[in-house]
């Protein structure tokens, strides 16, 4: 999980590529590249940016050391060893900017921006876009998740299922942001400071002699974080009767019982037989916690049959985010250098929705200055005269350029903030409270027709009307009568 051992994760033909440059004599060309995805995942209305702290400390643990030079020494390729010496002496010396984590954000528009030379910026796109596309993805799906949670306590039990250690690790963290309170992984909990939560497995009570008795042994050795998982043998017959007994002891000592667990069965109808019970027996402030592959629509369902269930344990589905493993972001170069000056390029397709939007962009989000929600994103050049505050803006389908409308009372909120500049890190890592904090704050200017989880509103992402004529012209001069 180091990151200073990550150089070498990247794809082959990266480093074909900077040996190709270097052999050519391109190597110190600059480039411009930007990374983003081309379709929002889950059927959602918006996505949840993550994977920033992880990319900051990748480029800053760039180097090529003893052990990565030998292994491309022995490569088919068989590089030169004037070029593995080049790599000994690399250190990223490029800019970045990105959109900061916890931000909303929609397809099409850069996420994150790279420049420097063609060889830096090469060599960092694997796993930029790995880190970027597995922890938007995850944060998204956890951000879906507590939108039908409606407020109830969302706990984090993935790590069994997770694909291997870095994406149980990092996944708890993007669930975190999007709104998760808790983590059973104990290593994302020490690293991350995220709060961890756990109750015993089936095991414990099948390693005693009876139900009754592994509920008080585990209530004497943790008296002040008893929750019970009452599904071993028979939830309701023994394992809510057991857990009463348990709390009454409990209660007799004068401690209190923390919750009971469900983890199989009919959770609408166990959860309210099981709240009926505690509350005959005195015990209303014990809480239900439910698990057993929840996802974003079986807790929609199941609060809409009235499930009397106050935590949810989502493991499986959220790690792996199993319903779209993958998110399918892209990082691709906007711009190169041509005789000493930037260039935009294009990248053409027979599918159009691959064709880029060429030069190097800014983007902001226009915020209705009245109601204070977001009504749009927009995507200007980076050399255009003026930012657009303060003029009246034409948005416009960049697909159906003849439908548009014009806004005027607005608020243009740049989202690419710069990371590096020249090779040093120019931001400040929050914490994860603070971006949990500003997920919150950014998905409040959202409106609630976006963020439903059923057939959400499509938020309109714009080009500025030079992006959308370079475009076009680009388009016209690869295109043959």
């Amino acid at each position: 999980m180091a990151e200073l051992h990550l150089t070498l994760h990247t794809d082959k033909y990266q480093i074909n590529m900077m040996y190709a440059h270097w052999k050519n004599g391109t190597a110190n060309r600059k480039a411009v590249f930007e990374a983003y995805f081309r379709k929002l995942p889950f059927g959602n209305g918006y996505a949840v940016f993550a994977g920033l702290e992880r990319i900051v400390h990748y480029i800053q643990g760039l180097r090529f050391g003893e052990e990565e030079l030998r292994y491309l020494a022995e490569q088919e390729e068989q590089y030169e060893p004037a070029f593995l010496e080049l790599l000994r002496q690399f250190k990223f010396g490029g800019s970045l900017y990105a959109v900061e984590e916890g931000q909303i954000v929609f397809p099409n528009e850069p996420l994150i921006r790279v420049e420097g030379t063609i060889f830096e910026t090469q060599l960092v796109e694997t796993a930029l876009l790995n880190f970027m596309n597995y922890q938007t993805l995850i944060a998204t799906k956890a951000s879906r998740i507590a939108q039908v949670a409606e407020g109830d306590v969302l706990l984090e039990f993935g790590t069994r299922r997770a694909q291997e250690a870095d994406a149980a690790v990092w996944g708890a963290r993007a669930a975190y942001i999007a709104g998760f309170h808790a983590t059973s992984n104990m290593l994302a909990g020490m690293r991350f400071g995220i709060p961890t939560k756990g109750t015993h497995a089936h095991s414990w009570v099948q390693d005693h002699d009876t139900e009754e008795e592994a509920f008080m042994k585990y209530a004497q050795a943790l008296p002040d974080q008893v929750t019970l998982l009452v599904d071993t043998y028979d939830t309701l017959k023994s394992g809510v009767e057991n857990a009463i007994k348990t709390a009454r002891w409990l209660d007799s000592i004068g401690k209190k019982m923390g919750a009971i667990r469900l983890d199989s069965g009919d959770l609408a109808y166990l959860s309210k037989q099981a709240r009926k019970r505690l509350d005959a027996a005195g015990f209303p402030e014990v809480k239900i916690v439910a698990s057993n592959d929840l996802d974003e629509t079986l807790i929609f369902n199941l609060k809409a049959q009235g499930a009397k269930i106050d935590t949810w344990g989502v493991g499986t589905q959220l790690i792996t985010a199993a319903d779209q493993p993958s998110l399918g972001g892209v990082y691709k170069l906007t711009a190169r250098e041509r005789d000493g000056e930037l260039v935009p390029v294009i990248k053409l397709s027979n599918n159009p929705e691959k064709v880029t939007a060429p030069g190097k962009k800014s983007v902001y989000r226009i915020v209705n200055r009245n109601t204070g929600l977001a009504e749009a994103d927009y995507l200007s050049l980076d050399n255009e005269d003026d930012d657009p505050n303060g003029r009246r803006l034409k948005l416009f389908d960049p697909v159906h350029p003849y439908i548009y409308r014009y806004v005027s009372d607005y608020e243009a909120v740049p989202l690419l903030r710069p990371i590096f500049e020249q090779g040093q890190l120019v931001y400040e890592l929050p914490d994860l409270d603070r971006i949990r904090a500003y997920h919150r704050e950014q998905l409040s200017r959202m409106s609630p027709e976006v963020q439903r989880k059923l057939n959400p509103e499509l938020y309109p992402v714009h080009l500025s009307e030079k992006a959308w004529q370079l475009k076009m012209d680009l388009i016209k001069s690869y295109q043959k009568d």
